[in-house]
């Protein structure tokens, strides 16, 4: 069993930042590709984004290229999403996901282990 839980969400104006961090319970963290998932009100939960159990390139979402970074520190058993010049349509739940596939899924199916969620909210 891996736990996961999600921190750093809040409210934030439109062109603001905001990092979210993901820990794991767990001392094998290192083992398991990470996701960032999120879900709007009313809509389907989306991928944002997504890094391999190794780290180095991250995967994104259209929506969120050029904004998002994902980054992980397997000392520290946490992985990071780092929000830049955010949109009222990046207002949702944020959820970190863990899956011991080695490579990123845009799929939840494929990941077996769920934070609770964090909420973010942009403000126009």
């Amino acid at each position: 069993q891996v736990q996961l839980v999600e921190s750093g969400g809040g409210l934030v104006q439109a062109g603001g930042s905001l990092r979210l961090s993901c820990a794991a319970s767990r001392r094998t963290f290192s083992l398991y590709t990470m996701g960032w998932f999120r879900q709007a009100p009313g809509k389907e939960r989306e991928f944002v984004g997504g890094i391999r159990w190794s780290g180095g390139s991250a995967y994104y979402s259209d929506s969120v290229k050029g904004r998002f970074t994902i980054s992980r520190d397997n000392a520290k058993n946490t992985v990071y999403l780092e929000m830049n010049s955010l949109k009222p349509e990046d207002t949702a739940v944020y959820y970190c996901a863990a899956r011991s596939g080695r490579a990123v899924s845009t799929d939840s199916d494929a990941y077996d282990y769920w934070g609770q969620g964090t909420q973010v909210t942009v403000s126009s």
